[in-house]
């Protein structure tokens, strides 16, 4: 498999493990606080180890300190920017079930600005996890992983109040699926405008750019989200977890 298919290929997976939260909508309609609580902070720990051990470093070494890190903090901003512009915010909607006494209209408002933005933020991650793969596959099969683990929650939260508002699975699974379509979209305009200029220092500058994009992901929603489950010790158990997983992945494909 060459590397670019594997690129794509790795987006696709993640951006579509949304599917997997609207299928847990229908099985358990609210999964544990515990089992929230130890994946994103699972998801945001294999993140921040990644940026910090192998991304940032690797655009540092190409570019140099001041301009690697200037893309670094210019990824940040991106995500910054993005999602002040764009919040998208689903903490508390996974809750909702058939039969809540919330307005359907409401619910369903609800669901579909949730798909919204969270598709216009999975574009992003679709390009980093595409450019990534490309510098170096183990680390774009490390991203694709921790983004599929995020994107679990991300999937529910769209599922869930379509679900409550409609009583329809067929509608709540395809806003889900829809919502996750943006990953892949994303890869594949990198592939078909940015292939070209993704060598040297420009991909040096993109991969300490996704650093910044993946640390902002992990302290301003994942971290966050996981503390407001009411299992804080339980958030910092899965980061760290996270970390040593990924730690120990990296050391085993380099050695």
């Amino acid at each position: 498999m060459s590397t670019l298919t594997l690129a794509l290929l790795l987006t696709a997976l993640a951006g579509l493990s949304t599917t997997v939260g609207s299928v847990l909508v229908f099985i358990v309609r609210r999964p544990g606080l515990r089992f929230m609580a130890l994946s994103l902070g699972f998801a945001a720990g294999v993140m921040i180890l990644v940026s910090f051990a192998e991304l940032l470093p690797k655009g540092i070494e190409e570019l140099g300190p001041g301009l690697g890190y200037l893309a670094f903090f210019a990824g940040l901003a991106l995500m910054f920017a993005l999602d002040t512009a764009i919040p998208h915010s689903y903490e508390g909607v996974a809750d909702t079930a058939p039969g809540s006494p919330q307005s359907k209209d409401h619910l369903l408002r609800l669901g579909l600005f949730v798909a919204l933005g969270i598709g216009i933020h999975n574009f992003p991650e679709g390009m980093a996890t595409f450019a990534a793969t490309l510098a170096d596959p183990r680390l774009g099969v490390a991203i694709a992983v921790a983004i599929a683990i995020h994107n679990i929650p991300e999937g529910l939260a769209v599922a869930a109040p379509i679900y409550a508002a409609t009583g329809s699975k067929g509608k709540a699974f395809w806003w889900s699926f829809a919502s996750g379509l943006a990953e892949p979209l994303g890869a594949g305009l990198a592939a078909i405008f940015l292939l070209p200029f993704l060598h040297g220092g420009a991909l040096a500058a993109v991969l300490a750019g996704v650093a910044g994009l993946m640390v902002f992901i992990s302290l301003d929603e994942l971290l966050p989200a996981a503390r407001e489950h009411g299992q804080e010790h339980l958030a910092i158990v899965g980061a760290i977890a996270g970390m040593a997983v990924m730690a120990v992945s990296l050391w085993l494909l380099t050695g």
